[in-house]
């Protein structure tokens, strides 16, 4: 199945066309949903929790761009291509948006300004790519 929006980031350079693969689809799948499992756990910090959030849905994330055969090297991108991979409503990708920005303060210049609510927001955006990347596979 093609998508017009994929093959135009592809044509410019920003995907690479790569046929999935299951087992790496099924690992990152794994990967995602184990730490979408421990971040939910209270007794760890929230600066770990959302850390385990953030990775967990990008690991689900870039298993919805693997699956239609895509690759990526920016993690923001894949997130904005989950409008196109699993069509993700903009108010969810805007989560990402927030959490990728904070992952980066926090990467980047040890700011790690991180709450309960974006933790609870992020956890309830991995859990919907777990749900629909289900309904591909």
């Amino acid at each position: 199945m093609s998508h017009p929006q994929l093959d135009n980031l592809m044509r410019i350079g920003q995907l690479k066309a790569d046929p999935p693969s299951e087992a790496e689809c099924q690992g990152l799948m794994r990967s995602g949903i184990r730490r979408l499992d421990d971040a939910r756990r209270e007794e760890l910090s929230l600066e770990s929790r959302f850390d385990l959030a953030y990775n967990a849905a990008h690991a689900l994330a870039l298993a919805a761009l693997r699956l239609r055969g895509y690759r990526s090297e920016s993690r923001y991108l894949v997130f904005q291509c989950l409008q196109h991979t699993i069509d993700l409503p903009n108010e969810q990708w805007r989560v990402l948006d927030q959490a990728h920005r904070k992952r980066n303060l926090a990467e980047y210049e040890g700011d790690t300004d991180v709450d309960e609510q974006l933790i609870a927001a992020l956890l309830r955006v991995a859990r919907e790519i777990a749900k629909r990347l289900n309904e591909l596979v």
